[in-house]
C-alpha cells in the first residue's frame, strides 16, 4: 500500500503520470502479460505494477523506467545508442536543462 502524499502535484505532472501509466498498461496487455508476470520479470510486486499503471506519483522513477524498458515503451525520442552518445558528450542532454543545473564551464584550480 502506498503512503499518502501531502505533496501537491501540478496538473501537467499528474497528466504525464497518467499517460505514462496508460502507455505501460497498453504495452503489457499487447504483449499478453499479466501484472503478476511482469512483476516477476521486473523483480517488483504486482501492487507496484498496478500503481505505476494508475499513474501513482509515489512510485520510484527507477522502477517506472525499468518497467517501461521491459515493455519497450520509449521514454525519449532516441534509441539506446543515441542516448548513450548524448550522455557521454553532455552537450545535447545538458542543452535541455535549465542553466541553474548545468555545470560551470570554469576550470577548477586543483593543483596542490
Amino acid at each position: 500500500m502506498s503512503k499518502p502524499s501531502d505533496r501537491p502535484y501540478s496538473r501537467y505532472s499528474r497528466d504525464a503520470l497518467t499517460l505514462l501509466g496508460q502507455l505501460i498498461r497498453r504495452a503489457r496487455i499487447d504483449r499478453k502479460l499479466t501484472a503478476g508476470e511482469l512483476a516477476t520479470r521486473a523483480g517488483v510486486s504486482r501492487g507496484l505494477i498496478q500503481r505505476i499503471e494508475r499513474g501513482d506519483p509515489g512510485c520510484t522513477i527507477g522502477a517506472v523506467f525499468e518497467i517501461a524498458a521491459i515493455l519497450g515503451v520509449r521514454l525519449f525520442d532516441a534509441d539506446a545508442s543515441t542516448m548513450r552518445k548524448a550522455i557521454g558528450t553532455n552537450d545535447t542532454v545538458l542543452g535541455l536543462l535549465p542553466k541553474s543545473v548545468r555545470p560551470s564551464r570554469k576550470e577548477e584550480e586543483d593543483d596542490f
